[in-house]
This record gives structure tokens, sequence and C-alpha cells, in this order.
């Protein structure tokens, strides 16, 4: 009886972890092929946990107790350079952050450039060697990351009974080449498909240029740091101006230092808590709410 009764909730356990993972639709990209099946592992690189050779996009869900729910959802796209996710600093740990303030969060595994069975290692390597080629290879791939992002929005508006969410509520987030695929979706949304508002973090303005939103533009908060080795503060300063020239509610936290892909890192700096100047403003924006006890 209780091998029996151990084994039903193993598989009750299994079934409940299995629905928490969305499978996105999506078209095969006729020209590109993965040799490599999707993989998680410790980067030793880039010392956080990263998944690649992402061929078929899915979401995680990360939902906050009913008591805390307020209705707000945000979907997550973690950085990478499109070779990698970092799944943990700037995926999970950002989900699981929201949830405690009763924000759902759901991130994202949007389509990766093929690589190696060390994604981290190649993109590495190729900055030092050949960086023309990263540029090459992501450019084939962001369009479908982009169609990634709009198709998550869709499911979350189209399932928002399932997850108790707010339809006019869903905002999508992005770091880096997130970032990039946040602005994607910013200049390539449809009505359906719209965000209500737009958190790209230190995005790769490199490869997805900032371009005149639309004049219907959700809210946008800009994030980023002066100090970014890559030299995306220009691009992100570029981008809240993009929004501020044409009169669209927009934020931005530019920190003096914190480099390039803090994400959820604690390095002892101010920029260790953008999560929070996050929740102010959308607070103050009325995005989301305070849940009294």
């Amino acid at each position: 009886m209780k091998v029996s009764h151990f084994a039903f909730l193993l598989l009750a356990i299994s079934t409940i972890n299995a629905q928490d993972i969305i499978e996105l639709p999506y078209n095969k990209i006729d020209d590109v092929v993965w040799e490599n099946n999707e993989k998680e592992y410790y980067s030793n690189i880039w010392q956080t946990q990263v998944v690649t050779n992402v061929s078929v996009p899915t979401m995680q869900v990360f939902r906050p107790s009913a008591e805390k729910n307020t209705g707000t959802a945000v979907i997550i796209a973690p950085g990478g350079g499109l070779y990698a996710h970092s799944i943990e600093s700037e995926g999970n740990l950002v989900a699981k952050w929201l949830a405690e303030k009763g924000i759902t969060g759901f991130v994202l595994k949007y389509r990766l450039v093929p690589t190696g069975e060390d994604g981290v290692a190649d993109i590495t390597a190729l900055a030092q060697a050949n960086p023309q080629k990263i540029g090459e290879e992501v450019a084939k791939i962001i369009p479908y990351s982009i169609q990634d992002g709009l198709n998550a929005i869709s499911y979350v508006r189209e399932n928002v009974a399932t997850y108790a969410i707010d339809p006019t509520k869903i905002g999508f987030m992005g770091f880096s080449a997130g970032g990039a695929v946040t602005m994607g979706v910013s200049y390539n949304y449809t009505i359906s498909n719209r965000p209500d508002f737009l958190v790209p973090v230190y995005a790769w303005t490199d490869a997805m240029p900032v371009q005149t939103p639309k004049d219907d533009a959700p809210p946008m908060l800009v994030i980023c740091a002066s100090d970014d080795p890559l030299g995306l503060a220009k691009g992100s300063i570029e981008l809240y101006s993009s929004m501020l020239e044409i009169g669209k509610p927009v934020g931005l936290h530019m920190y003096s230092k914190g480099g390039h892909g803090f994400g959820m890192r604690k390095n002892g700096l101010p920029s260790d808590n953008w999560i929070e100047r996050f929740y102010d403003w959308s607070l103050v924006e009325g995005i989301t709410k305070k849940k009294t006890p």
C-alpha cells in the first residue's frame, strides 16, 4: 500500500509539473536545422544556469497564490545572445519574485540559434574570432523568436480564465537578447497580441534597432547601466527618447554601475534592486496593485 501510494503521489506531482509547461504554436524554419536537442546545464563561463538549442518554443508558468493574485501577468524573455537562455537569473528567479507580489510569471523559451553541446562556449569563441558571424546567425532566428513572443501574448490572453489574469494587464519583459525580442514584439503586435506594458532590460539594440513606436504603444520602463560593456546604454536612452518624443508613458532607470547581465544577481550595487523599481513603476501606472493582507 505504501509503495502504491508513493507511486501515485509521484504521478500526481509529475502531472502537475507537466501542466506548468506550455508548448506554443510555431512554424518550421525551412533553412535552419537543430542537430542537438534542447539542453539545460550550468555554464561555468557565465556562472549561471542556461538553456541552449531551443527549437520548440515553450513557457513555464509561475503562479501566485489565490490570496496574492493581482490579475497581472508578465511574460519573461531571458537573454543570452540568442545562443542561450540565462534561464535562472533572467527567468525563473524573476518569475518567482513577481509571484510573491501576486503577479503571474510566464518564462518564455523562445527559439535560439542552433549550436553545439555548449552554446555559451560557441558564442564566446565567436565573439573573439568572428563576431560578424553572431549577427548573421541571429538575423536568421530573431524574426521567429519575436513571433514566439507574440504567440506567448496570444496564449496568455486566450487563457486568462485559467490563470485568473486581467486581459488588459499582460506585459512583456526581456533581458539583453530577450530585450531585443521585447522590442520586436513592440513593433509587430496586432490588436489581439498587443502587450499592455513593456520592460526592456539592457535591451540588445544592435540586434533590434530602435524604431518609431506604434501610435497605440503601451507604457514602457527601460532599464540599463551606463557602464554596460556592450555599449547598450546609448540604445536604451534612444529607446526611452523614442517613446518620450511622441508623448507615450515611459520611464527610465539608468544605473551608473551594473555592467551587463545583472538580472537577479546580487552584486552589492543599486542595480540589484531594479525589480523593486519595476514594481514601484507598475503600481504608479496602475499595471498592478498591492494586495491587502
